[in-house]
């Protein structure tokens, strides 16, 4: 298996689009003997990762993102960057999941050799799928991917899951009428730290650039007094290539705001947080196939269901039957 992943790691190193995939695949997979595997791999590569610019995109329902992802990729490549892009997706596995469909729709990136796509892992689990996100941004990093796009498919957790992988959380949005910040929930706008105002083209370029300034104006206010990053609104079009440079420059302007040291600090903060996330995954996992909660599993759920256990009694016997399975739990 040692020389597997030695030579599986050559090959990532060296660029090569088959060793990227099956890295990837090896770092997605659940299985015991994959883990171990994707630990030893991910040993090996990290010293060589770390220097892309890491980019979260997310979007309103419609807002053109699969569009916007392929004109920002072609643009970047065209500027002589590699472009990696990964889609965290939890739904994916209840759905059916959009990201395979959103490959296809980015035909020119996806054809791009110097461009990787690669869809959600199916994994069905925010945590499982937030592990092996984040363990491919290392492996695209050790392949030479100076740009890492993530793509987030989900709704509400997804989002913050991927703000905790990212140095820059980029939100696309439509021009509205009336109140501009209706529609775009709350917890976006504390994560997001550039605002794009897409399909800024034709007759709606004017009511985008109205609702990009309203928008930067109920920012300020919300910012107010504050001495960090104030997200910028921008606008732009995917579908006619318009202004995708400004879309970057802000990104590059938040990459200058938080400086070396900056980066340096966020990125190490969201190691620690993704630490604690893979601890709270193994946990899960471990708790889900233990044989002594499997045998009680089916008689704590029929007495919750039939009022007759409270919900913490239940936890109480799940966890007591863990420990006492795994020789765990306090003492005294």
């Amino acid at each position: 298996m040692a020389a597997d992943v030695a030579q599986l790691a050559d090959g990532v190193r060296s660029g090569k689009r088959a060793a990227i995939s099956q890295a990837i695949t090896l770092v997605e997979s659940s299985r015991a003997d994959h883990r171990a595997a994707s630990r030893e791999l991910l040993a090996i590569l990290t010293p060589e990762a770390g220097q892309s610019v890491r980019v979260g995109i997310s979007g309103v329902p419609g807002v053109g993102k699969s569009t916007f992802i392929e004109a920002l990729g072609m643009w970047l490549v065209g500027q002589g960057h590699k472009v990696g892009v990964l889609a965290v997706d939890p739904s994916s596995t209840r759905t059916g999941g959009s990201v395979l469909g959103d490959k296809t729709r980015m035909t020119e990136l996806s054809a791009s050799p110097n461009a990787y796509i690669r869809p959600s892992p199916s994994t069905g689990t925010l945590g499982g799928v937030a592990r092996a996100t984040s363990q491919a941004i290392t492996i695209l990093e050790a392949a030479g991917f100076g740009v890492v796009l993530i793509e987030t498919v989900g709704v509400g957790q997804s989002e913050v899951t991927v703000a905790g992988m990212v140095d820059t959380f980029l939100f696309l949005t439509l021009a509205r009428t009336g109140d501009q910040l209706q529609g775009i929930k709350k917890g976006i706008l504390e994560i997001a730290d550039v605002i794009a105002v897409n399909k800024a083209d034709g007759d709606r370029a004017v009511e985008a650039k109205a609702t990009a300034k309203d928008m930067a104006g109920a920012l300020r206010l919300v910012y107010a007094g504050a001495k960090g990053w104030v997200p910028p609104v921008v606008t732009c079009s995917a579908l006619e290539d318009i202004d995708i440079d400004t879309v970057w420059n802000e990104v590059a302007r938040h990459r200058e705001f938080l400086g070396n040291e900056g980066l340096a600090q966020k990125r190490a903060e969201q190691q620690l947080d993704f630490t604690w996330a893979l601890v709270r995954d193994e946990l899960d996992q471990r708790l889900r196939h233990n044989e002594a909660v499997t045998a009680i599993r089916a008689e704590v759920r029929e007495a919750v269901l039939a009022g007759e256990m409270p919900a913490a009694t239940a936890a109480d016997k799940i966890l007591a039957a863990y420990d006492k399975d795994t020789g765990t739990g306090s003492a005294g």
